[in-house]
C-alpha cells in the first residue's frame, strides 16, 4: 500500500539524500572516466574521425535503430499475447519510443520499463502480469544478448576475446547457466512460487495475490512455448540489429572494425552498462570501447568516436519519444490510476 510522504517526520525529509548522493556519485564516476579517456588521445585525431562521418551511413544507422524497436515491440507484443492481452503493435512501438526516451534521458534505465508498464497495465488488467511479461522479455533479451556474443566470439579469432570474456568457451558457459536459471521459472512456476513465499510474512494477503498472478503468467507462458521460441528469435535479432547499428556507425567513421567484432564488443558493453556506477552508461562504455579497441589494435579516438557517436545518434532517436509522450498527453497516467496491483 503507498503510503504518502510525512512532511512532519524528519526521516522522510532527509530520505531523498540517499538517492542525491548515489546519483552524484554516478555523475562523478562518468566524469572522470570520460575526462581520463579523452585526456589520454589526440584530439586533433578524434575530430578529424568525427568531422568526417558520412550523414548516409549516420542515416541508414538511425534506420536500423528504428527496425530495433519494432523487433523490439514485436517480441513484447509475442509475450502479451502468451498472457491473452491484446495490444496492437503501434501501441506497443509508440510505449517502447517513449520508454527509450526515458532510458536515454533519466538517470537510470528503470524508467523506461515503469512506463512499459504502465502502458500494458490496463491491458492486463493487472500491474503484477505487466511487470511480469517486461522482467520476462528483459530475460529473454539478455539471452539473446550472450548468444550473440557467444558466436561473434566463436567466429572471430580476436585475442581480446581470450583476454576478456576469457574466450568463446566462457561465453558460452555463461549462457547455459543462465538458461538454466531461466529454466525453472518455465518448466516449474510452482517452484518459484515456492521460493517467494517466505516474503508473505511481510504482508501475507498482499504478496500472496501477487505470487498467485505471477505463477498463473509463468503457467500460461510454459502452455505455449511456440512463444517463447519466438521470443528468444526476437531477442537474438534485436541483438543482431544492434550489431549492425554499430557497424553502419562504424563504416560511416571509416573504422575498420568486423562485424564478428562488434558482435562481442557491442553486447559485452551492454553488460558493462548495467551495473549502476554510472549514469546511463556515460564513462563506462566509453573504456569498454577504448579497451576492446586496443586489443585488436584499433586506435583510442576510434573507439571514443564509435561510442560518443553512436550514443549521440540514439539519444537524438530517442526524442521522436519525447514526441510521442507529449502527443499522448497524460491520458495513459490517468487511464491507470485505478488499475490493481
Amino acid at each position: 500500500m503507498h503510503v504518502p510522504p510525512d512532511a512532519t517526520t524528519p526521516a522522510r525529509r532527509s530520505s531523498p539524500a540517499g538517492p542525491r548522493w548515489f546519483f552524484a556519485i554516478k555523475v562523478i564516476i562518468s566524469l572522470l572516466l570520460l575526462w581520463l579517456l579523452i585526456g589520454n588521445v589526440n584530439l586533433g585525431a578524434l575530430w578529424q574521425i568525427v568531422k568526417g562521418a558520412s550523414p548516409t551511413w549516420m542515416a541508414a544507422a538511425l534506420g536500423l535503430y528504428f527496425v530495433m524497436c519494432l523487433l523490439s515491440a514485436w517480441r513484447w507484443l509475442v509475450l502479451l499475447r502468451a498472457q491473452n492481452v491484446t495490444l496492437g503493435l503501434g501501441t506497443l512501438t509508440a510505449s517502447f519510443l517513449v520508454a527509450t526516451f526515458f532510458n536515454n534521458f533519466l538517470p537510470s534505465n528503470i524508467g523506461g520499463d515503469v512506463v512499459r508498464i504502465g502502458d500494458t497495465a490496463r491491458a492486463a488488467g493487472s500491474k503484477t502480469l505487466a511487470a511480469t511479461v517486461v522482467l520476462l522479455d528483459r530475460a529473454i533479451g539478455l539471452l539473446g544478448l550472450v548468444l550473440v556474443a557467444a558466436l561473434g566470439a566463436t567466429l572471430s579469432a580476436d585475442p581480446a576475446v581470450e583476454a576478456i570474456v576469457g574466450g568463446p568457451l566462457g561465453l558460452w558457459l555463461v549462457l547455459g547457466g543462465a538458461l538454466l536459471l531461466l529454466a525453472p521459472a518455465i518448466i516449474s512456476p510452482g517452484s518459484i512460487a515456492v521460493l517467494l513465499r517466505p516474503l508473505e510474512r511481510l504482508h501475507r494477503e498482499w504478496i500472496s495475490v501477487r505470487i498467485g498472478r505471477l505463477t498463473s503468467a509463468l503457467e500460461r507462458l510454459r502452455s505455449r512455448p511456440v512463444a517463447l521460441v519466438w521470443c528468444f528469435a526476437g531477442g537474438v535479432l534485436v541483438q543482431l540489429t544492434l550489431v549492425a547499428f554499430y557497424a553502419a556507425v562504424a563504416r560511416g567513421l571509416s573504422i575498420p572494425i568486423t562485424l564478428p567484432q562488434l558482435a562481442v564488443l557491442v553486447p559485452l558493453s551492454f553488460v558493462v552498462q548495467m551495473v549502476p556506477v554510472s549514469v546511463n552508461g556515460f564513462g563506462v562504455r566509453e573504456a569498454t570501447f577504448t579497451a576492446y579497441f586496443a586489443y585488436v589494435d584499433l586506435p583510442a579516438e576510434s573507439a571514443l568516436a564509435l561510442s560518443l557517436i553512436g550514443a549521440a545518434l540514439v539519444m537524438l532517436f530517442s526524442l521522436s519519444g519525447a514526441a510521442t509522450y507529449v502527443g499522448r498527453g497524460t491520458r495513459a497516467t490517468d487511464d491507470n490510476a485505478a488499475i490493481p496491483g
